[in-house]
């Protein structure tokens, strides 16, 4: 498969669902067997590549014309599972947060608002026509939003140092049940002992995001092109997940010192990351 692009996008992280076909309706049913069986199925870097060559015309190209037939696709236990890109959905999606990320006048120069008004306009037409859409990836740029990480155990955790022209790579998956579990578990213990907030908004979120799916579907967390960025050493040493439950975990048992010394580390890994989005 031809190349789009050579540059490789390095700040942004995943989490994919992977349903089996059986989720899937006809003919995309069909769509997807045969799709699965393609030796050139492109890959993590292909969408991104993609995704960055249209932002390269004038004017950029903000959200693809249309949408994308690619997947990535893996086999749970015998079962062939399958998460879409849904470029299209994605990056209307992502385009609506854009003014929260960006100051105006940078936000304008990268994409013009005679372009962004289009765009919105296209995705009040199609939403009418697809109401109950949703993606099967969700993106963050520069960090992996905490709550992610309750949805995992350290255990479920791989990280390959990569080699030659191999990248490295750290991800987590699990079963659809066990995702769901522990965030019912997680948002009980946190709403029995914090107050409302980010954290517990952002998990209830997750979580009914999680229920539009198949329950055997695959869950996975990829730190995406954040393992372009970060040492090997940081990146070894890194078991968010661990330190998410052992916070959550105290919490549940009264002790708030210990739930502190695991958010603390958490804060101190996750802001050095970012600040690394302002580096020169």
């Amino acid at each position: 498969m031809p190349k789009v692009s050579s540059v490789i996008v390095p700040y942004a992280s995943y989490l994919r669902v992977y349903e089996p076909l059986a989720a899937f309706q006809e003919p995309e049913r069909s769509h997807w067997a045969r799709y699965a069986r393609r030796p050139d199925r492109p890959s993590y870097q292909d969408e991104l590549r993609r995704s960055l060559a249209d932002l390269l015309p004038t004017p950029p190209v903000p959200v693809p014309v249309h949408e994308s037939s690619d997947a990535f696709v893996t086999e749970v236990e015998g079962v062939l599972c399958v998460c879409p890109w849904r470029t299209r959905l994605r990056g209307w999606q992502a385009l609506g947060e854009l003014a929260q990320e960006l100051p105006a006048p940078v936000l304008d120069a990268v994409l013009p608002p005679v372009v962004r008004r289009q765009a919105a306009q296209d995705y009040e037409r199609w939403l009418e026509r697809n109401p109950d859409a949703r993606p099967w990836i969700r993106t963050a740029t520069w960090q992996v939003p905490l709550n992610w990480f309750v949805l995992f155990s350290d255990t479920e955790r791989r990280y390959d140092k990569g080699s030659g022209e191999i990248p490295p790579m750290l991800r987590y998956r699990t079963p659809m049940v066990q995702a769901r579990r522990r965030t019912a578990r997680a948002l009980r213990t946190l709403r029995d002992t914090i107050d409302e907030g980010p954290l517990i908004d952002g998990l209830v979120d997750v979580g009914r995001w999680l229920e539009e799916f198949h329950p055997r579907s695959l869950v996975e967390l990829d730190y995406g092109g954040l393992v372009h960025v970060l040492p090997a050493a940081e990146l070894d040493g890194d078991h968010s997940a661990a330190d998410v439950a052992e916070g959550i975990e105290a919490l549940r048992l009264g002790d708030g010192a210990a739930a502190g010394e695991a958010y603390a580390r958490l804060v101190e890994r996750w802001r050095a990351v970012r600040d690394r989005r302002s580096a020169n």
